[in-house]
């Protein structure tokens, strides 16, 4: 079924439908839906993420990235009662489920299936009538098959323990003092409550206090910089990497309530977090595995952790092969967090290409940019099944790196609708983005 047959479906005054919903008490607004939506049938303002009933066409394109599972929420509704966006924005938690009594007034005829999930080639195309890239579609919802069992959820809105309270350990400004990126490396440590995680998963933390509606602030997601065994190794902690937001992505000066709040930490404050999020986004543990690590800014913080567990097992001598290729943009090189470090790792464990669009006398470089410089060896890697590719970073470049990744694939003679599907399906590519 269209998404046109949908909204005739949605006008008719008869039949009862199987609604998408989100539930808001579980969402923590981190945007993978309406990005990998292919429909665009999710939106999302300052309160929830919601799916459009008369575009929405249950291609369940969108189930599978959802770190927390609040997108996989069905009701059964009589199709002219679904609930709008306006009502869907409106919520705190999901309505209860309609009685059957009321259902069975409306059903004139039966409660439509929820398709199979779309395979990869359905959802790379999108639909017959949109023929733009959509780089989105690219991203696998697969782990890597050597990649650790990752542990989710176990901290949450509603699972047995609503939050976890971390202490303070750590925070060090990783960018320099004077420039307009104000980054923080946040250490934040558990004590005796469990929280097992893998490089790639993420936290979020809730700011204290509530919003101009009094409502308590919704918790914000921050990808996990530090190893599985802890930002000190032997330790229950974890390190975060985050920017203070001083203006939103139009540039009109706002402060963004939780990074503000985390940055401004002192040690031995506590922070309420929830989580572990995050099954897909993980690192191959098999020895002959090669990492291609493309982010911008904070983006780098789930590269830094698998840069990390790789130093540490090679430091062990249990980690022998498998290459890292880094490619880590910024406006300015006094805005990179973590270059000091970078440039300290040995050239042989990392291949470190940094790319600066804001450097004074020199022409704009992209991270597409210094991917495209090294076409030869990232060729190569797309050809070869135990290289992975992860992509981190603000929304707005991904469809350049994808691109990129498609255009030397195809200038190395090799075909990008197979090499694409096969990063697809064996969990090899893998987009966070924001």
């Amino acid at each position: 079924m269209g998404a046109s047959d949908n909204t005739a479906n949605i006008a008719d005054n008869s039949g009862v439908i199987k609604q998408h919903l989100i539930d808001p008490e579980i969402c923590i607004r981190c945007n993978t839906c309406e990005s990998v939506c292919p429909q665009k049938a999710i939106t999302h303002d300052d309160t929830n993420y919601v799916v459009d009933a008369a575009i929405c066409n249950l291609c369940m394109a969108c189930i599978s990235p959802c770190p927390t599972g609040s997108i996989d929420n069905w009701r059964l509704m009589p199709k002219v009662r679904a609930y709008s966006t306006a009502d869907q924005l409106s919520w705190d938690e999901l309505p209860a489920e309609l009685p059957p009594e009321e259902l069975s007034e409306a059903a004139g005829e039966a409660p439509e299936k929820t398709p199979a999930a779309a395979t990869p080639a359905t959802q790379a195309a999108g639909t017959d009538a949109d023929a733009t890239f959509n780089s989105g579609s690219c991203g696998a919802q697969l782990p890597p098959w050597s990649a650790a069992h990752a542990y989710t959820n176990l901290y949450g809105p509603k699972a047995l323990a609503k939050t976890i309270t971390a202490t303070v350990t750590g925070n060090v400004r990783v960018t320099e003092v004077g420039t307009e990126y104000d980054t923080h490396h946040i250490v934040l440590d558990f004590g005796s409550l469990p929280l097992p995680v893998l490089e790639g998963q993420s936290i979020a933390v809730i700011p204290p206090g509530v919003d101009s509606n009094g409502k308590p602030h919704h918790p914000r997601q921050y990808s996990i910089a530090s190893p599985r065994n802890g930002e000190r190794p032997g330790y229950n902690n974890v390190s975060l990497t985050i920017k203070r937001v001083l203006e939103d992505h139009q540039g009109k000066p706002v402060r963004g309530v939780a990074s503000n709040y985390v940055c401004d930490l002192k040690v031995g404050d506590q922070v309420q977090v929830i989580g572990p999020f995050g099954a897909s986004f993980l690192m191959p543990n098999h020895p002959k595995s090669h990492i291609v690590m493309i982010c911008t800014g904070t983006g780098s913080a789930p590269m830094r952790a698998m840069t990390e567990w790789r130093r540490r097992l090679r430091s062990s001598g249990k980690f022998e092969g498998g290459k890292l290729m880094l490619f880590f943009g910024a406006r300015t090189q006094q805005e990179l967090p973590y270059f000091g470090p970078l440039q300290s790792l040995p050239k042989d464990f990392i291949d470190s290409n940094f790319a600066f669009s804001r450097t004074p006398g020199q022409p704009k470089k992209y991270v597409q940019d210094a991917m495209r410089e090294r076409a030869a060896d990232v060729a190569k890697l797309l050809a070869d099944p135990n290289a992975y590719f992860y992509v981190c970073g603000l929304k707005s470049m991904e469809e350049g790196v994808v691109l990129a990744l498609k255009d030397i694939a195809t200038d190395a003679g090799l075909k990008w609708d197979e090499i694409g599907a096969r990063l697809k399906s064996e969990g090899r590519l893998h987009l966070e983005t924001y």
